[in-house]
């Protein structure tokens, strides 16, 4: 931990696996990262992610949306207070398959933020990778963002590009992809703890960010 220095306590909600989750993990096990994780929170009991937050140490709770009917607000209404029980100050989804409301997403704005695998604005949605190579781009991606009330949108924190090979299926450029995303969202993280995103106009701009040594070509130039 930062010697004297409060760590931001970070929330995150789940539904599967937790892959992007255990990214998380990891980062903030280093000593001198400036987040925690006070809580992992899933509306699934069977998601592969809280076996996998508990092994780490971490708290770790279910809030199965059936259980709330259609009742959509009363399920965020829950979700806020757990997030608030817990001491949560900044919540980060991670394969979170359900839809926010403008409610909570307002409640959180800001403090809220998500990664999908696209370039965005390119291939909101599902089934980003097979989209990709039909419509036969050459670099494809993953963004984190700070999320709003429609589908993957809001104000870009961290991009990573990655190339398009010829021989690419579904299988290979989403692992390609996933290994950018394990790499951007702690990054995203760090820079939220640190205080150096700030949101002007829907667009994000990050404090003492270098810019990038070289452009990704592909194909590559002879």
């Amino acid at each position: 931990m930062v010697a004297n220095v409060a760590r931001l306590k970070a929330g995150i909600l789940i539904s599967g696996r937790g892959s992007n989750m255990q990214a998380l993990i990891e980062a903030c096990r280093a000593p001198r990262f400036p987040a925690e994780i006070a809580l992992v929170l899933s509306n699934e009991a069977a998601a592969a992610g809280l076996a996998r937050a508990r092994e780490a140490g971490i708290a770790t709770r279910v809030l199965d949306h059936r259980g709330f009917g259609k009742d959509r607000a009363a399920f965020e209404r829950a979700l806020t207070a757990a997030l608030e029980e817990a001491g949560v100050e900044f919540v980060c989804l991670a394969g979170f398959m359900r839809l926010l409301t403008d409610t909570f997403v307002d409640r959180w704005r800001d403090r809220l933020i998500n990664i999908h695998p696209s370039l965005l604005p390119a291939f909101r949605g599902l089934d980003t990778h097979r989209r990709a190579l039909e419509a036969g781009v050459r670099l494809h991606g993953c963004t984190v963002h700070f999320v709003r009330a429609a589908m993957d949108d809001g104000p870009i924190i961290v991009q990573a590009a990655v190339p398009v090979l010829a021989d690419d299926d579904e299988a290979r450029l989403a692992a390609r992809v996933l290994a950018a995303e394990h790499r951007c969202y702690p990054l995203a993280l760090r820079l939220a703890a640190e205080g150096r995103l700030a949101v002007e106009n829907e667009r994000c701009r990050v404090a003492g960010a270098p810019a990038p040594e070289a452009a990704l070509i592909n194909p590559p130039p002879a």
